[in-house]
């Protein structure tokens, strides 16, 4: 009997220790937080951990030196609407629900359908706080496509793109609440939007120190107009010159903070400006986790949704700001669709490292869903990058190939497989179709057209291309019919 007993104590201690252990590893190891920060026409060049000479990104650079570098990431679309649907539901354009910038009056855009199975739904099922502040642009108020409605939490900021446009706007919703922001009324100045959100988006790291959250970040940074504050107009004022001087709709005119751009007759200093802003908000975020003593267990992601814009008296070859690419905003070329990212995610990533595996939007999803353990739905197009970023890149998934369709401007497509690029403009004009093909690995900036070269490859990735998409009753756009 004594023997048994004493069976039973060692039973009951071996039992408590491995609880205590296993609840000490629970605490020690908590799930990891999301930040993911997402500007606005960004260029690859406009940040100077990208070579931007003009102007520094210091805040910015400091991720970089403490993290990973990709040189080879892709935006989901090359303009904000798709880009952003690719990014939250891990599907490219051919496939994504949302494949165009399509307006909705008075106020939004065509809104991602209900059954669409979003990043932050699945994140929110995996028990994490979901945020979004900034730019949404994937429903209007209310609809299917609110970010109420497609697993955020919490959303402030702008919901439609159009009024995105504006950086001293009349209102900004806060979940379904529409806020005035009444030191906006008329041609009055005094609530920059960006600021007005970064006080949101600092507050909801606050009240959320101690959960697992995810918060989405679509800056409007430095998407035109460019409008920032005076401090920072003072900083660059006179340096960049020639000025450009745009003259846009101003108070009193149809139009006005609706859609049009404002007049700015210092574009270089604002646009450098504006960069010099976002770099100093990424730096109140990343002062914000180390303050709470989060930054550890937080990854952030830093990018940009598309090539640089040359709208509202923007000049990006003045400043370089797509680099060593061609092509800007709603170009298939590099310049509009490969963008800046950086990840940092401390003692899991190495600082100051560097990668050149090509990735996309659509492979976010995927990998934070393989962090987190949250569950992706069967049909996305993403493969995670999570063995990239943790040094394994023996056990690295390669893309097939990537594919973008752009529905503006006659219809464009591209298509990358391996280094080789297929590029095709006027698809929807057969008799003004052109097909282009480049080898980027040696020719970054798509100056040598090789189609009459290799016509055995271009016919190989034009049958990849014409199988690439899905029909699409919202976003027509046909794939075979117009193709070479």
């Amino acid at each position: 009997m004594k023997n048994i007993t004493f069976f039973v104590i060692q039973l009951v201690i071996v039992f408590a220790f491995f609880s205590c252990s296993n609840t000490t590893k629970q605490k020690t190891e908590p799930k990891a937080n999301i930040i993911y920060i997402l500007a606005d026409d960004l260029g690859y060049g406009d940040l100077s951990c990208y070579g931007q000479t003009h102007f520094q990104t210091p805040n910015i650079d400091k991720l970089a030196a403490e993290g990973m570098l990709f040189t080879q990431h892709y935006s989901g679309a090359t303009v904000c609407a798709p880009s952003r649907s690719a990014l939250m539901t891990g599907k490219h354009t051919g496939h994504t629900f949302i494949r165009g910038n399509q307006e909705v009056l008075p106020e939004g855009q065509h809104p991602l359908e209900a059954k669409a199975i979003t990043m932050a739904e699945a994140l929110q099922d995996a028990g994490y706080v979901t945020g979004a502040f900034g730019k949404w642009g994937l429903g209007y108020p209310g609809s299917e496509g609110d970010p109420n409605n497609q697993g955020f939490d919490e959303f402030y900021g702008y919901n439609c793109q159009r009024i995105g446009h504006h950086y001293y706007p009349y209102h900004m919703w806060h979940n379904q609440e529409k806020v005035i922001l009444e030191g906006n009324a008329g041609e009055q100045t005094d609530e920059y939007g960006p600021e007005d959100i970064q006080k949101y988006a600092i507050k909801f790291l606050e009240d959320n120190k101690d959960k697992p959250f995810f918060m989405y970040y679509p800056s409007v940074i430095p998407h035109a107009e460019l409008f920032v504050t005076e401090a920072y107009m003072e900083k660059y004022r006179g340096k960049f010159e020639p000025e450009i001087i745009y003259e846009g709709v101003d108070f009193g005119e149809e139009g006005y903070r609706n859609g049009p751009y404002g007049s700015q007759p210092e574009s270089h200093a604002a646009f450098a400006g504006m960069v010099d802003y976002l770099d100093m908000q990424v730096g109140e975020i990343v002062t914000k986790l180390k303050e709470l003593g989060i930054y550890d267990n937080t990854i952030i992601i830093f990018t940009s949704d598309n090539g640089p814009h040359q709208e509202g008296g923007a000049d990006p070859d003045f400043f370089n700001s797509n680099g060593p690419l061609k092509g800007y905003k709603r170009d298939l070329y590099e310049g509009g669709i490969r963008v800046p990212m950086i990840t940092v995610w401390n003692g899991k990533i190495k600082a100051g490292s560097k990668t050149d595996h090509a990735s996309a939007f659509w492979d976010v999803f995927p990998t934070l869903a393989e962090i987190t353990g949250a569950k992706t739905p069967d049909d996305i197009d993403g493969i995670s990058f999570l063995p990239t970023l943790l040094g394994n890149k023996e056990k690295q998934k390669e893309h097939e190939h990537l594919y973008w369709e752009f529905h503006e401007k006659g219809g464009r497509k591209a298509l990358r497989k391996g280094d080789w690029k297929l590029v095709q403009y006027d698809v929807l004009n057969p008799k003004k179709t052109r097909t282009e093909l480049y080898n980027i690995a040696s020719d970054i900036g798509e100056e040598n057209n090789l189609a009459t070269e290799h016509p055995e490859m271009v016919k190989e990735l034009l049958e990849i291309m014409n199988n690439a998409r899905t029909h699409s009753e919202i976003f027509t756009f046909s794939s075979g019919t117009y193709l070479q």
